[in-house]
Formats: C-alpha cells, sequence, structure tokens
C-alpha cells in the first residue's frame, strides 16, 4: 500500500539572501552564499518547497583563545596566532561555507583590543579567502559601538554579514551597514515579541528587511536548546504563514555555546567517554536539531562537528 504524501501549503516564503559581493558586484570575494527561500517546514512539502542548502560558518577568534579546551583547540593549534591563516584552514582543510570572525579581543573584560587592531584582522582574512564574511562584534555595546563601524567601513562593498543589533542598541550599526552595503544580524534573548521588535526598528530607520538575519540567542544540548528550537520553529512558521517582519533567514551560534557546555569541555570525566568525542558530538547534535527548526547559518568551530552536519545537510537537502 503506497502511503500518499501529506503536505500542508503556506502562503509566505522566508527571503532568499545573497552574502558576499565577487568583482562583478564590485567587491573582492571569489564566491557567494545563498540561504533562505523555504516555503515549508524542514521535512514538508515538495523539494521545490525546500530552502536553499543551510550553510556552516566556521569561527576565526581575532584575539587566540585562552580558555579553549584542548580537544578544541588542538586542531588549529598551528594558526592560532593568525586569524587570516586559520582562516584559510577552515575553508581549504574543514570545508567551511563562510567564514564568522568573532571579535571577542575587542571586549573591555577580555584583551580590550581596539578599532586599529579589528580593521586590522577585517583586512587580513579578506585578503587570505575569498567566501562571504560574518563580522560578529564582542557583545560589549559601548565597545561594540566603538569598533564595529571602522570594521564594516574597511569590508565596505564586500556584502558582509555584520552584527548584532538589539532592541536597545541598533542605531549606529543599522546606519553604517546601510551605508557600507551590508547584511545585518538582529538579537534577540530567546523571545519572539523582541526579535520582531528588532527588526521593525531596523526597517523604520530605512533598512530593507530583505537584508537582515535573525538571531535568536541560542542553547545548547542540555542547557536550553529544547527552548531555542520552540523559538526558531514559531519564527519559521510565522514566516510562512505570511509574517513579512519574520520572513528572514535565521543564523544560530552553536559553536560557542556547545562548547561552554560541561560535558563538552570537562577532561577528568571517565564516565562520560573520552573528550575527543564527547565536545564534536555535543556540537553536531545541538546544530542537526537547530537544523530541523529552519536554521540557515550554523556557526560552528570543532571540525569533527563540522564534518558530521555537513553530512546531515547534504543527506537532508
Amino acid at each position: 500500500m503506497q502511503v500518499p504524501e501529506v503536505s500542508e501549503s503556506f502562503t509566505g516564503q522566508v527571503i532568499k539572501i545573497t552574502l558576499g559581493a565577487t568583482k562583478a558586484d564590485g567587491g573582492t570575494r571569489t564566491s557567494t552564499v545563498t540561504i533562505g527561500g523555504a516555503r515549508n517546514v524542514t521535512y514538508g512539502g515538495s523539494i521545490e518547497d525546500r530552502s536553499e542548502k543551510p550553510v556552516i560558518a566556521m569561527d576565526v577568534l581575532d584575539t587566540k583563545p585562552n580558555k579553549w579546551p584542548d580537544v578544541l583547540a588542538e586542531p588549529y593549534k598551528d594558526v592560532l596566532d593568525s586569524p587570516g591563516d586559520w582562516a584559510k584552514k577552515c575553508i581549504e582543510k574543514f570545508g567551511a561555507d563562510l567564514i564568522c570572525i568573532k571579535f571577542d579581543g575587542i571586549h573591555p573584560d577580555k584583551a580590550n583590543k581596539d578599532a586599529a587592531h579589528a580593521v586590522k584582522i577585517t583586512e587580513q582574512v579578506l585578503k587570505t579567502v575569498g567566501v562571504p564574511l560574518i563580522l560578529w562584534g564582542c557583545g560589549n555595546d559601548a565597545k561594540d559601538n566603538e569598533v564595529m563601524p571602522k570594521v564594516s567601513e574597511a569590508a565596505k562593498g564586500q556584502k558582509c554579514l555584520i552584527g548584532t543589533i538589539k532592541e536597545d542598541n541598533y542605531k549606529s550599526l543599522t546606519a553604517i551597514a546601510l551605508a557600507d552595503g551590508h547584511f545585518l544580524i538582529s538579537e534577540a534573548p530567546l523571545d519572539i515579541n523582541i526579535g520582531k521588535q528588532v527588526n521593525i526598528l531596523a526597517s523604520d530607520m530605512g533598512f530593507p528587511l530583505e537584508r537582515i538575519v535573525a538571531f535568536q540567542d541560542t542553547g545548547a544540548l542540555g542547557y536550553g536548546m529544547e527552548y531555542s528550537y520552540s523559538i526558531q520553529e514559531r519564527q519559521r512558521l510565522a514566516a510562512l504563514s505570511g509574517d513579512k517582519v519574520m520572513a528572514m533567514p535565521v543564523i544560530c551560534d552553536v559553536g560557542y555555546e556547545s562548547w561552554r557546555a560541561k560535558e563538552a569541555n570537562q577532561i577528568d570525566a571517565p564516565g562520560w567517554g573520552a573528550a575527543a568525542g564527547r565536545g564534536p558530538i555535543w556540537e553536531a547534535t545541538t546544530a542537526i536539531c537547530l537544523l530541523q527548526a529552519g536554521a540557515d547559518i550554523i556557526r560552528m568551530r570543532h571540525p569533527k562537528a563540522v564534518a558530521t552536519v555537513k553530512n546531515f545537510i547534504n543527506e537532508i537537502w
């Protein structure tokens, strides 16, 4: 007996976005990345209803991380002092689709690096790799407002994804991203109403909704991933139901959140299995769960986890 295909129809569609500017578009990128476009949930509808294939952005920190567990730092031990070489290794050896420069080093409570440092790193990575870039601030509003406009200017015309903007801190970065031709990441603390409000605030400043990627704070497996999944699912269903203010693609910060979990980074835990496998499994499992909720870009860190998730994406899409 053949089981008939059951497909719920939707009236809306997720916005499709192409990151990166090639020479033909006035940039220097040798490739672009297109995300979004879904007309149905991940397993729903026909092949034509599916989104563009989700992509993986691998993190490159602007300063050498000093708190990464050995199992995470080991694959990068020869490049941790050189963000350009680090990015190149992520692309050429580990198969990243794009690079996320995470400016941890500018945070006042960390290395407190200045705008000149951030600009130098941005230019170095732009020169070394040809994929589109994500430029992600440190999370301190005052420092991000000081540094990220300079970073945006250094990458002007490259159609980067830059962020993040929040409900109470959005004006400076929105204005500069608009002027420099970038895409924006709108951030909300696992609250669909705040997420919608941030998008509206950016739009009220003249920033096109078609150039926004949504980011709801991401929880890792065992540490709020279920709630993250629920919010992502609600956001996707709102988009598919025709809500234009919620119709943007989604990015999830899986790598950072997963490696904060003690199950991933605690070495002395023999009952949990070998640390070399435990952390990558934690990261990969979190990513695969959120992909099924509709995530379009996954930020990741460990190459073993990346390989697992890429295999899953290729199987589903």
